[in-house]
């Protein structure tokens, strides 16, 4: 029976439950912000380029991640998380001088310290929640975190259209302030034993670059990250099609709005069940189930009709989380202590970054290419995330054993 509720588990759990809260709060004032930046400048401006920059300056650290996440293995993390929400709560108070395209600069430099605070704060976190939550309930935890995540998806950018109206950007800076301290004080009560890591003698370059090579040499981890990119960078190739998808059902582009709530629906119940999944199936079957369910939702996208539209946008939504969800709670598990968030950085940065290169990609083939085409070469080619997934993990280790050990110290180092 405690198997089978053991999201509650997850729930019941004092420091776990606290982390949860700060993906909440967390979630919330990014979201919140995202869209009111973008507005903000827009109104300055009147230019889209530039209000798009927004999102560019958010994004940008994530190429800097495995350099970025050196840092979250360098101290105790929980001091970190701290520091690193009580330092962006603070920055965001200088844009309070903007109040005119002048002053811009402030917003973008602001956006962009904001964007690397997170990139660090989110490998601090991965290696805090490790060693707070036991290991058999992370696909739970992560789970139940992509859930709040999208929920807060659906919640803030709202909130925070209407704090802009009412308040302009100044105020959702204030709004994204006060998230961060709270966030810092939910962190300061997680109740997580931490030694401090050891120092490594050598170049800041070899200690950052230890992590990647560690997570390329892991054969369970590489095929896992692998699959998740290529999955991420189907979805940014295949985002822009959403509103040829609209049209094509006769519908107005605020008709988006719908395939996105139906999308989201199906993220909230994936994160539901992704513990008792990753359990049943494993994180390779797990992770490939879900992107053959993504990859058949796309291709039926090509079929004009309005139910079959919604079920794909579920579909879509089910089956996309799941290998994102295997492949954090993988590193989680299987990553040493001393080398976690730097593995956990370049993960996110492997997992994350080829989403943006398929925006870009995609939003020129959709001016080039009937829809329906794009939608099932895209389904097609989403199947091919699964190849690394199908390899044998005893031929995997093999390779693995005939390749100097790209570690061979940490793993007396966990904490």
């Amino acid at each position: 029976m405690t198997k089978n509720w053991s999201v509650l588990r997850v729930l019941r759990d004092r420091d776990a439950a606290l982390c949860l809260a700060v993906s909440v709060v967390s979630g919330f004032g990014t979201s919140a912000l995202w869209l009111a930046s973008g507005v903000w400048v827009k109104d300055l401006t009147g230019s889209d380029g530039l209000a798009a920059l927004c999102v560019l300056a958010l994004w940008a650290p994530t190429l800097l991640a495995p350099l970025l996440g050196s840092l979250a293995d360098r101290g105790r993390r929980r001091p970190l998380l701290v520091a690193f929400n009580l330092g962006p709560a603070a920055l965001l108070l200088t844009v309070l001088a903007v109040d005119s395209p002048g002053r811009l600069w402030l917003l973008f430099t602001v956006l962009f310290l904001y964007g690397a605070a997170c990139v660090v704060v989110d490998a601090a976190e991965s290696a805090l929640v490790a060693a707070a939550v036991a290991p058999e309930l992370l696909g739970d935890f992560n789970g139940l975190r992509m859930t709040l995540t999208e929920g807060m998806k659906l919640v803030a950018p709202p909130t925070g259209a209407v704090v802009y109206a009412a308040h302009g950007g100044h105020g959702v800076a204030l709004l994204d302030a006060a998230t961060f301290v709270c966030a810092a004080g939910l962190y300061g009560c997680v109740a997580v034993r931490e030694e401090r890591p050891r120092r490594t003698a050598g170049h800041w370059r070899a200690h950052t670059a230890e992590g990647a090579r560690f997570l390329w040499a892991h054969p369970g981890l590489r095929p896992l990250v692998v699959a998740g990119g290529a999955t991420m960078l189907c979805a940014g190739l295949g985002a822009p099609l959403v509103y040829a998808v609209v049209e094509g059902l006769g519908h107005s582009p605020a008709y988006a709005g719908a395939l996105y709530a139906a999308q989201g629906a199906g993220s909230v119940v994936t994160g539901l069940l992704a513990g008792p999944a990753l359990r049943r199936l494993g994180a390779r079957r797990f992770a490939a189930c879900g992107i053959a369910l993504t990859a058949a939702a796309v291709a039926a996208q090509a079929v004009p009709s309005e139910p079959v539209a919604l079920m794909c946008g579920a579909a879509i939504g089910a089956g996309l989380p799941c290998p994102l969800i295997a492949a954090l709670t993988a590193v989680q598990r299987q990553t040493p202590q001393a080398l976690l968030g730097r593995v956990t950085a370049t993960a996110g940065t492997l997992l994350y970054a080829p989403n943006a290169i398929g925006l870009a990609a995609g939003a020129g083939l959709v001016e080039l290419v009937p829809y329906q085409a794009l939608l099932l070469t895209l389904g097609l080619a989403r199947l091919t995330a699964v190849l690394p997934l199908l390899r044998s993990p005893a031929r995997q280790r093999g390779e693995a054993a005939a390749r100097p050990a790209a570690e061979p110290t940490h793993e007396a180092d966990r904490t």
